[in-house]
């Protein structure tokens, strides 16, 4: 086996430990007993979100668990020391050795003074990881444009998206190419009114993210227009972003991305005290 085959070997075990769903949920908003229970589920991944500033409570979700995938989505390259982290990463390989995802991002330019430019920025930190040894193939880039996105297809094991329609995906495939992880996020609401659906899907996404240009200028790149952003949202846009109705409709609409390209999709429940049930009636459907 040449060097090129053996990486595309490698890269494709680490994309298969993803399986074809995962759960998305902020930082520190799953118990140890949820996150066993989503293990039990049959997914194949945990996402944290909210730009931790460092991996400590990372350890209570992998040692809760047992072999599921355990990422990042995503650590914010502003806000945190690119060699503390690696730190981190190490000292969970070291104690969970193959099941902890470093996914980073540039944040917004709303919400960061420091934010220069984020290629140049999420470059310079990839930098710091290489020479820490976080393998490139650990490693999960929040990718939106295409020059992001071609990044994380030349410097880590591929791409997690955020806030994309399946449109998005099949465009982010031509991108990255095959043998590449695409694992975008989407929002559920598991109501079959879709009035009351969207009551709760709006507003998470209206603030902040209807708020921020990373995502605006994504939105416009697929067609949206001003209309569709502006007023908390269209229902078109709405409905695109965050899946409702029964389990089945939802599902349907998660494993559009499937169809479009992505590797796997990471399901983010909305308006639920009860998470762990709704990804049950999702994985189940």
């Amino acid at each position: 086996m040449t060097a090129g085959a053996s990486d595309t070997a490698d890269r494709a075990e680490h994309i298969e430990r993803f399986g074809s769903h995962g759960v998305w949920g902020w930082w520190g908003q799953f118990s140890p007993e949820e996150v066993a229970q989503v293990e039990e589920l049959g997914y194949g991944a945990i996402w944290l979100g909210g730009s931790p500033k460092h991996l400590g409570p990372i350890r209570k979700v992998l040692a809760a668990t047992k072999d599921i995938t355990v990422a990042t989505g995503i650590v914010n390259i502003w806000n945190t020391d690119a060699a503390a982290i690696a730190d981190d990463f190490l000292a969970l390989e070291a104690d969970f050795p193959g099941r902890f995802y470093l996914g980073i991002g540039a944040g917004h330019p709303e919400a960061t003074a420091e934010y220069t430019r984020p290629y140049d920025g999420v470059s310079g930190y990839l930098d710091v990881l290489d020479e820490k040894g976080v393998p490139a193939q650990r490693r999960i880039l929040a990718a939106l444009g295409p020059r992001m996105l071609a990044l994380s297809a030349e410097r880590a094991l591929g791409a997690h998206p955020y806030l994309t329609p399946p449109a998005h995906t099949a465009v982010a495939r031509q991108v990255l190419g095959d043998g590449v992880l695409l694992a975008p996020e989407h929002k559920v609401v598991l109501d079959t009114d879709p009035e009351a659906a969207r009551a709760v899907g709006r507003p998470p996404v209206d603030q902040p993210y209807l708020h921020l240009r990373n995502y605006t200028n994504n939105l416009k790149r697929l067609g949206y227009t001003d209309a569709d952003i502006e007023n908390g949202g269209s229902d078109a846009l709405i409905d695109a972003l965050v899946a409702h109705g029964d389990a089945t409709t939802v599902r349907a609409a998660l494993d559009a991305h499937l169809a479009a390209g992505a590797d796997h999709v990471a399901v983010q429940v909305l308006g639920s005290t009860t998470p762990v049930e709704q990804f049950a009636a999702v994985i189940g459907a």
